[in-house]
């Protein structure tokens, strides 16, 4: 590849951790309040309400369910409203976070439904407030859980952001499609490929790690 193209791949590059940054921020931050209400407002939870929880799952689950190119279209006018605009990296944010904290919020649920209930029983036998069980109970005890949850979601948002640039969102997916397909450039198509496998499995590695390290304490 010529010097050009290298430094095109690597503003791809800078794009791309961008978006995904942005985007898993918010899913982090949305998620896991989502997946604390899901698990406390569910039967025999400490906020019980059913009609809440039904009506909560279902959301999630619709959004879970539509596929992201098709999410991506659909939420078009909202990314207009916030962003202004509907291509470049911060127009890619919305969609992106909007799809991806469903998705986390469901993993992290399953992480904190895994914690012992006789922990949260001797936790309220001993007089603790709500919000003390959420922070110092259920929380610390699914941390490895959920950051193995948010290590996958942010694996699934690096290939949903390659396919939000297919429709201009920038990124490495914008590079592989207008400079290695359309040009029918191997070299840039492998290149891209090669980068998306290398931030996949750092991202991996350090989840991962941190996970074994939070399970050793």
């Amino acid at each position: 590849m010529s010097p050009i193209m290298y430094e095109r791949l690597w503003e791809a590059f800078l794009d791309t951790l961008v978006m995904v940054g942005a985007s898993g921020l918010i899913a982090l931050v949305a998620g896991i309040p989502l997946a604390v209400l899901l698990v406390l407002t569910s039967p025999g939870g400490v906020l019980e309400a059913p009609r809440f929880n039904r009506i909560a799952g279902g959301l999630v689950n619709a959004f879970r369910a539509t596929p992201f190119i098709v999410l991506l279209v659909a939420l078009i006018p909202l990314t207009r409203l916030i962003t202004g605009t509907t291509i470049g990296i911060w127009a890619a944010v919305v969609p992106l976070s909007i799809s991806a904290t469903p998705f986390f919020a469901r993993i992290a649920e399953v992480s904190l439904r895994e914690v012992e209930h006789g922990l949260i029983e001797a936790a309220q036998a001993m007089g603790c407030r709500r919000w003390h069980i959420v922070r110092h109970v259920l929380l610390p005890e699914a941390l490895p859980g959920i950051i193995g949850g948010f290590t996958i979601t942010l694996v699934s948002m690096i290939g949903a952001s390659a396919m939000a640039g297919a429709v201009g969102a920038g990124g490495l997916g914008d590079l592989a499609i207008r400079y290695g397909y359309q040009r029918f450039d191997t070299t840039v198509m492998i290149a891209v490929i090669v980068v998306l496998i290398a931030l996949v499995s750092v991202v991996q590695f350090a989840g991962d790690w941190w996970v074994r390290r939070l399970r050793a304490r």
